[in-house]
C-alpha cells in the first residue's frame, strides 16, 4: 500500500533518485480524459515523464528495425532471399502496432517488437527445413495457441505460480543479462578464445568503443546526479558525439559490403547523415505465411516440437520481462505479481501471431522496456508513445539509423546496474533456494536466454524443495512448468527420434 506522506514510493531507483524531495497530500486527482485513462497521477507520473520514458525505450529498442532484417535476411532462406527493405518497414510496422496496443488495453509501459532469439531460431528452421512462409505459419499458430492460454486463465496462472525467490532471481538475472547485451552489443566484450575476451585484443581499441565509454560515464554522473531524463539525454548527446567522430575519422562499419571485417568499426549503425531523410515503406512481406504447409513438409510431430519450442520460449521470455520491468518500477504487489496482467498477456500473445502474419517473425515485450521505466515511465501512454515512433521510424528509417548501438548500449549497463540491486531481497540461508536463484540469475547472461535461466530455476526449485521434504511449498503448476521445460530441453533428442 503507498504511503501519502513518502511521494517517491513507487518509484524506480533511478526515478527515486531524480524526483523532486516535497510532501504531498493524497493522490491528485485526474486532471483530463487521458489522465484518468492512463492513471498517469494515480500512479504519480506525468505526461512529460511518460513522454520522455518513451522515447528513452525507442532509442533503446529502436536497433530492431536494422537489426532483424541482418538477421532474417542473413540466412538462406530456403532460396528466396527476403527484400531488406521490406523486412525493416514491416518489423517497424508490427512493433509500432502491437506497441500501442499494449499501452492502450494493457495500460502498463512495455515495448514490443521482433524477438531476439526467436528470429534467428527462424531462421534457422527456414534455411534447413522449411520455406519461410511454411516457418512463418508455425509462428502463427505458436502465438494463437498462446493466445488461448491467456484466455482460460493458464498463463496467469503460470505468472503467479512461480515463487517470490525465483521471481527475485529473474529480476536480478535479466540485469546481467542487459548489461552483457549492452557490453556484447558495444563490442567491450566479444568472442574470443577461450571464451569472452575483451575488446580488441584484450583493449578498448577503437572510436567507436570510446564513445560507449563516454557515454556510460556521462550516463552515470547524470543518474547519480539526479538529473531527470538521464539516459535519454545520454542517448542523444552520445549519438552526436558518434555522428561527429565518424565524420572526422571515416570510420566506416564493423561487416563490410565485401564480407570484410573492421575490428575498430562501428557494431551495427554507421553515425552518419543520411542523405535521405524519408523512405517509401515496401510492405509487401505482409500475409506472406502458411498456416499448415509446415506439418504437410515434416510432419505432425516435427512439426509440433517446432511450435513447442518457439511457445515455450515465447511463454517464458515474457513471464521474465514483466518481472523484471514491474520489479523496476515497482508495480508488483507484494507477492510478485503484476496487477490487472490479464490485457498485458493477451496483447503480447497476440503479437506472436501478428509477427508471423507480418512474416517477420515472433513479436514480443522487450526487456529495453526497462530502460524506459528507468526514466520515469510508468503508464501505458509511455508505449504509446513507443509506438507512435516505431511508425515514424517506418517512414523515416534513414534517421533511425543514425543511432549506433554504442550510443544506446550504455543504457543497458546503467539499467543493469539498477535492476541487480534487487539481489538483496533473496533468501541467502537456505540452499533448497540459493541454487535455483543462482542458476537462474547465471544462465540468463551466460547463455545469452531468459527461457534458459527460468528453466534451470524451476527445475532445480522443484527438485530441491522435493528432495529437503518440503513439497508442499511447490505450487502444482511448477511441476507441470517443470516438465515442460524437461521436454523444452530435450528437444534435439526428440527431434532426432521423431
Amino acid at each position: 500500500m503507498s504511503d501519502p506522506s513518502r511521494p517517491n514510493q513507487g518509484l524506480s531507483a533511478t526515478e527515486q533518485a531524480t524526483a523532486p524531495r516535497r510532501s504531498e497530500g493524497p493522490r491528485v486527482r485526474p486532471r483530463n480524459g487521458l489522465d484518468r485513462y492512463f492513471e498517469i497521477s494515480a500512479r504519480r507520473s506525468t505526461v512529460t515523464r511518460e513522454v520522455r520514458g518513451g522515447f528513452t525505450t525507442f532509442f533503446t529498442m529502436a536497433y530492431i528495425v536494422v537489426l532483424n532484417p541482418i538477421i532474417l535476411t542473413g540466412a538462406d532462406i530456403s532460396g528466396n532471399e527476403l527484400p531488406f527493405a521490406s523486412v525493416a518497414a514491416v518489423t517497424a510496422l508490427i512493433a509500432g502496432v502491437m506497441t500501442i496496443l499494449m499501452g492502450v488495453v494493457g495500460r502498463y509501459p512495455f515495448a514490443l517488437a521482433t524477438g531476439l532469439g526467436i528470429n534467428a531460431i527462424v531462421a534457422v528452421y527456414a534455411s534447413t527445413q522449411l520455406s519461410w512462409p511454411e516457418i512463418m505459419g508455425l509462428v502463427v499458430l505458436e502465438g494463437l495457441l498462446i493466445t488461448v492460454l491467456v484466455l482460460t486463465g493458464f498463463r496467469r496462472a503460470v505468472f503467479e505460480a512461480i515463487p517470490p525467490q525465483l521471481k527475485t532471481a529473474i529480476a536480478v538475472g535479466i540485469g546481467f543479462f542487459l548489461t552483457i547485451i549492452g557490453l556484447a552489443d558495444a563490442g567491450v566484450i566479444r568472442p574470443g578464445n577461450p571464451l569472452i575476451s575483451f575488446g580488441v585484443g584484450g583493449q578498448l581499441a577503437g572510436w567507436p568503443l570510446l564513445v560507449f565509454v563516454v557515454g556510460l560515464l556521462l550516463m552515470a554522473v547524470l543518474v547519480v546526479r539526479k538529473v531527470r531524463g538521464a539516459l535519454l539525454i545520454g542517448i542523444v548527446a552520445t549519438t552526436v558525439l558518434a555522428i561527429v567522430v565518424e565524420a572526422i575519422a571515416d570510420i566506416g562499419p564493423k561487416f563490410g559490403a565485401d564480407g570484410s571485417v573492421n575490428d575498430r568499426g562501428w557494431a551495427l549503425q554507421v553515425p552518419e547523415l543520411p542523405d535521405d531523410v524519408v523512405s517509401s515503406p515496401d510492405l509487401s512481406l505482409i500475409g506472406n505465411f502458411s498456416l499448415f504447409g509446415g506439418f504437410e513438409r515434416i510432419g505432425i510431430i516435427a512439426a509440433l516440437l517446432i511450435v513447442f519450442s518457439i511457445m515455450i520460449a515465447d511463454f517464458f521470455d515474457t513471464v521474465g520481462t514483466v518481472t523484471a520491468v514491474g520489479a523496476e518500477g515497482d508495480m508488483l504487489d507484494e507477492k510478485g505479481n503484476l496487477p490487472k496482467s490479464q490485457p498485458v498477456l493477451l496483447v503480447d500473445s497476440i503479437a506472436a501471431a501478428a509477427g508471423g502474419a507480418g512474416s517477420v517473425s515472433s513479436n514480443t515485450t522487450y526487456i529495453e522496456s526497462t530502460a524506459g521505466v528507468a526514466d520515469g515511465a510508468r503508464t501505458g501512454f509511455a508505449s504509446v508513445v513507443t509506438g507512435v515512433l516505431f511508425l515514424v521510424a517506418m517512414l523515416f528509417t534513414p534517421l533511425v539509423e543514425m543511432v549506433p548501438s554504442e550510443a544506446a548500449a550504455p543504457a543497458l549497463v546503467i539499467v543493469g546496474a539498477l535492476m541487480v540491486t534487487q539481489i538483496r531481497h533473496l533468501a541467502w540461508d537456505d540452499m533448497s533456494l540459493v541454487i535455483p536463484a543462482f542458476l537462474t540469475i547465471a544462465l540468463m547472461p551466460f547463455t545469452y536466454s531468459i527461457t534458459n535461466g527460468i528453466g534451470a530455476g524451476v527445475i532445480t526449485y522443484v527438485l530441491l524443495r522435493t528432495a529437503t521434504g518440503r513439497r508442499r511449498d511447490v505450487h502444482p503448476l511448477m511441476w507441470v512448468i517443470a516438465v515442460l521445460f524437461l521436454v523444452y530441453f530435450a528437444l534435439e533428442p526428440l527431434q532426432q527420434l521423431f
